[in-house]
């Protein structure tokens, strides 16, 4: 089974009755953090459990030393995970209000802990669930606890000064998700510095969906990825962005591509720069 996989409303309306599928709603807004659980008490895919990005998706913030959205702890983690129901042989639906960047940001986390089978994320999130005419609900999710127990890949990550030391090795691939604009350093709207980790190409996340706020065709993903990365092998690829959360769409869209699972720098730009001497870069 692909560690990527996708699912269309439709697919997943059929599928609400199925026993043992956990659904979780990842939305967010940077600019207004109370905005999912808002959201989420208005109404709800029937069933959904709400994953908070700063709650339960992320670990706390040490001013100065890790970046706005860290990991969280992975045995704080695997307890929220049973709290929502999970066992290893849940299938889980991820959305979001549908871009997927934080419904990618919970798949990362998922596979991190080691459940790799039997994750989606809903293609087009609640935007096309909407755009299906399927309702909202207001009921409570179900109370069953899961007995999900995972431990984190270490493998799957790299740090500040591992990234430091590989900085000019010809064999990496340095993505970051940003928009092109923040990735140059003409804007910064929300870190204190602008600019990007030398070497790194712009891949803005937002350029693996379609017109219409899915995800492109795994062909179409796969020759986007393939410009980036060259020769050079996808084993030395790293993702970043500001936080650690987008990067997780552009890991998402390489594994629909249908390329392994790469490296994820989690601090990210804004650990990055909390470190003044750490070279940034700006322009292309």
């Amino acid at each position: 089974m692909p560690l990527a996989q996708l699912i269309s409303p439709q697919q997943l309306a059929e599928r609400q009755v199925r026993p043992g599928l956990v659904i979780l709603d990842c939305r967010f807004a940077l600019e207004d953090p109370d905005y999912g659980q808002r959201s989420y008490a208005e109404g709800h895919i029937e069933g959904a459990h709400f994953a908070d990005l700063e709650r339960d998706l992320s670990g706390p913030v040490t001013r100065g030393v890790t970046g706005r959205h860290p990991l969280p702890a992975p045995t704080a983690l695997v307890e929220r995970l049973q709290a929502w129901g999970i066992s290893a042989d849940s299938e889980i639906v991820l959305y979001d209000d549908g871009p997927g960047m934080y419904a990618a940001r919970a798949w990362w986390l998922l596979a991190w802990l080691g459940k790799r089978d039997g994750v989606f994320l809903l293609d087009g999130g609640l935007k096309a669930w909407h755009a299906a005419g399927l309702p909202l609900s207001l009921n409570p999710p179900p109370s069953v606890r899961g007995n999900f127990s995972g431990s984190a890949d270490p493998s799957l990550l790299i740090s500040a000064e591992q990234l430091q030391q590989r900085l000019g090795q010809p064999s990496m691939t340095l993505l970051d998700a940003r928009a092109l604009p923040r990735f140059r350093g003409e804007v910064e709207p929300i870190d204190p510095v602008a600019g990007h980790i030398p070497g790194a190409q712009c891949a803005a996340f937002n350029e693996n969906l379609g017109a219409d706020g899915r995800f492109l065709p795994a062909d179409q993903l796969k020759q986007r990825f393939a410009t980036q990365l060259g020769e050079r092998p996808v084993q030395e690829l790293v993702a970043y962005c500001g936080s650690g959360v987008t990067a997780c769409h552009n890991l998402f869209a390489l594994s629909l591509a249908g390329y392994p699972l790469a490296t994820l720098y989690p601090g990210s730009w804004s650990e990055w720069i909390t470190d003044p001497q750490r070279a940034i870069a700006t322009g292309d």
